[in-house]
């Protein structure tokens, strides 16, 4: 159904847009577009469109300082607020027949869109992106990061393998034709989070193939608190039951674990008050997780190491969260989404 064609004309590179959903990223727009004004791929073959949901910050000055200066520069409303309606925004307006959807909490390695138009043409893949590089510029952040590099944390998505090159279930961000979006009805506007999750999932049932490759390489940096980590897997969570009532099935099994684990933690507790020996089954349980977690969290291998031991120690602590936060979303999704 979706095929990519395998050149170009001799005279003229595709044009591309890049589009950029963004809500209140005071911190990290400058960084965002700096990188991407930085790239090898000709900038009269750009267009760089930044859809903003209305923010609370001087976000949008920002980019209209960067308007003023760059012609290829344009921001656009998205008075809905949401990441999908942002991504389709951008989408409907673009005059690229390829789009780059970007993030604005990353940074872009300066061939990151060649790389995406020579994979997409090399692979004949319908979305291309690269492994998620995930980094901290505090040391609760550089926890974060440390876990989405530890299967005990994210189920082992080949996303999240630095390494990985191959065909994928999804991938973050990622480039894909425009005719490819259009295809499958674009990204979900009912979607508020897991919008990437169900377009990549469109693509796939329509026959098509998303690829990842250690090529195409940028550098993102997640939640630094943990108040915010919490918010945004529970969130991840919730809308993760969309997406399979959506589809009529996970993409990966692991999606479901978070929620048996706290399911465990909510009955198991309140079982074990009744019973000595769901007491002991109980306390063996949690001593499992915590040896898990202990050897998960002391083994992980390519980490920043500037904290020290104490990295360890807090990504203990990030895999819990990370694990009761993702399974109370979802068990809320069931609430919300299923048995409503």
């Amino acid at each position: 159904m979706m095929k990519t064609t395998n050149s170009f004309s001799d005279n003229a590179l595709p044009f591309v847009t890049v589009v950029i959903p963004v809500r209140n990223e005071h911190r990290y727009i400058r960084s965002c577009l700096d990188s991407v004004l930085s790239q090898d791929y000709p900038a009269d073959r750009l267009e760089i469109l930044l859809c903003v949901s209305p923010s609370e910050d001087d976000t949008e000055e920002i980019i209209m300082e960067y308007q003023e200066k760059y012609d290829h520069i344009h921001m656009l409303k998205n008075p809905k607020g949401t990441i999908s309606c942002g991504v389709n925004t951008g989408i409907r307006a673009a005059k690229g027949d390829y789009i780059v959807r970007l993030d604005a909490h990353t940074e872009f390695a300066s061939d990151y869109i060649s790389k995406c138009i020579e994979y997409l043409l090399k692979t004949g893949a319908d979305n291309v992106g690269g492994p998620t590089i995930v980094k901290g510029k505090t040391p609760v952040q550089r926890a974060v990061a440390a876990a989405y590099y530890s299967s005990f944390a994210l189920g082992g998505g080949k996303q999240h393998i630095k390494d990985y090159e191959g065909y994928s279930d999804t991938v973050s961000f990622g480039a894909f034709k425009k005719s490819t979006a259009e295809a499958v009805g674009l990204f979900d506007e009912n979607l508020i989070l897991n919008e990437d999750d169900d377009f990549n999932f469109k693509i796939s049932e329509a026959g098509g193939k998303i690829f990842i490759t250690p090529k195409i390489r940028s550098y993102y940096y997640p939640r630094d608190t943990y108040t915010g980590l919490i918010r945004q897997y529970f969130g991840y969570g919730l809308w993760k039951v969309a997406v399979i009532q959506k589809h009529k099935r996970p993409a990966r099994m692991s999606h479901l674990i978070p929620m048996l684990f706290v399911l465990f933690l909510i009955l198991g507790g309140l079982l074990s008050i009744f019973s000595k020996r769901i007491r002991k089954l109980y306390l063996g349980v949690l001593g499992l997780y915590l040896g898990l977690d202990i050897a998960a969290s002391f083994s992980l291998k390519d980490v920043d190491t500037q904290d020290g031991p104490m990295l360890r120690f807090r990504l203990m602590l990030v895999h819990f969260l990370l694990h009761v936060s993702y399974g109370c979303g979802f068990i809320a999704g069931i609430f919300k989404f299923i048995l409503h």
